[in-house]
């Protein structure tokens, strides 16, 4: 069984609530990102912004003197770093979501994307590279 810390990024980039809207834009254009995870001083997970999420008050509204914290989503579905990657894949496809934040003893310790999981199926042993318990000789 594969995990999801055998597919996920490591070390995302994240932000505080405090955060300036326009500094989080920033980041994800100059990381190639299309959302941010938002912790705690601590490393807690307590919400993501997305592309979406800043196009949706671009649109209704201006960004001056907003915050991450102003427009992040709180309610995240998240996983254990142990989880079974399959269930991670599953929620990814039934729910449409593009990310999930992967988590250790309550704490951000990476991020699964769609793409994540692509190029993890590229890499991953096939039947033919096992032996007979799935294990890379």
């Amino acid at each position: 069984m594969f995990k999801a810390k055998d597919a996920m990024t490591g070390n995302p980039t994240t932000v505080q609530e405090s955060t300036d809207i326009k500094e989080a834009i920033r980041l994800l254009v100059d990381k190639k990102i299309t959302g941010l995870p938002v912790v705690s001083p601590e490393g807690g997970l307590i919400g993501m912004v997305t592309e979406k999420d800043i196009l949706q008050i671009v649109y209704k509204q201006t960004i001056r003197d907003k915050t991450v914290g102003d427009l992040m989503t709180r309610t995240i579905v998240a996983f254990d770093a142990d989880d079974n990657l399959m269930d991670v894949y599953k929620c990814l496809m039934e729910n449409n979501f593009r990310r999930v934040p992967i988590l250790s003893n309550g704490k951000l310790v990476g991020i699964i994307s769609r793409r994540d999981i692509i190029k993890f199926l590229l890499r991953k042993p096939t039947r033919s590279q096992t032996d007979d318990d799935g294990v890379q000789p």
